[in-house]
């Protein structure tokens, strides 16, 4: 299978890495960062475009652009790993639209385009015969649409909640474990490389609202936009906040939540029992669905990383190819 890849950040390179590494029968014949590319139907040396990134800084010809390589490579899916924009989804919704007008798969892990247009880019995807997958974007590794889509099959899915944001857990498990103040515990988490140098995406609560914009839009088909979910994050949460719910055998999580029999989509800190399964450590991520049949189902796993990325998308990749995806 031939894999064009728009994306050499972290997971970018978490993916390429893996595809070199594990005999796979995924070929890169087309890759790009944000300045150069290289197009080669009989594949690209990752090795090589590897360490040419870390050392200058560029993949590949700086005459070959993103657009250049989703337009004329030769490739069966567009894996798509660049930036979240979660205003507008761009660049990356454009690249993914022209890769499915191709007819090519599209792989992503990219939040924006998936939040803001999914029935779009869906129906498009099914107008042109192929397949639209982003299992990466909700809890990095663990395997939440495929669970929705095979495992529970036939369940109807009454609600949901879970921590989908591994710096908001590390940061508030650390100021449980250890006393520590909001700002000692971000601090800690910047210096372990959880959070960004400004952390407002994760910690007033956006990214999880975002990944619960996913979930919802994917199980209940109910047009969900980020402006619809009420959110409270992290950032004015005190040490004294946490003694207390630990004074009560409790412990605070980010929580996301949707009910939309209780037209309930919310993500904010909860005060939970500390037995209960979603209070996980570190930057673990763990989601709790409510079913007819199965009851309840809890995942955990590792939300974030990029080879724990990297596995959610190679799997979306192995299930087209395998499950012979048929092209209009």
């Amino acid at each position: 299978m031939k894999v064009a890849l728009i994306g050499l950040g972290s997971v970018g390179r978490g993916v390429a890495t893996m595809i070199a590494k594990k005999d796979l029968g995924l070929t890169i014949t087309g890759i790009a960062d944000s300045k150069t590319g290289l197009i080669d139907s009989n594949g690209i040396g990752i090795t090589e475009v590897l360490a040419a990134k870390r050392t200058t800084g560029k993949c590949g010809d700086p005459g070959i652009t993103a657009p250049d390589v989703i337009k004329k490579a030769d490739y069966d899916a567009l894996v798509e790993v660049t930036p979240t924009d979660a205003l507008s989804g761009e660049p990356a919704t454009g690249y993914m639209k022209t890769a499915l007008n191709r007819k090519k798969h599209v792989v992503t892990s990219n939040k924006g385009p998936v939040a803001l247009h999914y029935k779009e880019l869906r129906a498009l995807a099914e107008k042109k015969g192929v397949a639209f997958r982003y299992e990466a974007t909700v809890a990095g590794a663990i395997p939440i649409m495929h669970t929705l889509e095979h495992g529970l099959a036939g369940n109807e899915i009454l609600a949901l909640y879970g921590v989908l944001n591994g710096t908001c857990n590390f940061i508030l498990t650390r100021m449980a474990d250890e006393g520590l103040t909001y700002e000692q515990a971000l601090m800690e988490a910047r210096e372990m490389g959880y959070a960004e140098a400004d952390p407002t995406y994760d910690v007033q609560g956006i990214d999880a609202a975002i990944k619960l914009v996913i979930l919802a839009n994917t199980i209940w088909g109910n047009g969900m936009k980020l402006a619809d979910v009420d959110r409270t994050g992290i950032d004015l949460l005190t040490a004294d906040a946490l003694r207390l719910a630990e004074e009560g055998g409790c412990t605070i999580r980010l929580i996301a939540e949707a009910n939309p029999k209780k037209n309930l989509f919310r993500v904010s800190p909860r005060i939970i029992g500390k037995t209960h399964p979603l209070v996980t450590e570190g930057t673990l991520n763990a989601l709790t669905l409510e079913t007819d049949m199965a009851k309840e189902i809890t995942l955990i796993g590792r939300g974030a990383g990029s080879v724990e990325t990297a596995s959610a998308i190679i799997g979306d990749l192995l299930f087209i190819r395998d499950c012979h995806v048929q092209r209009a």
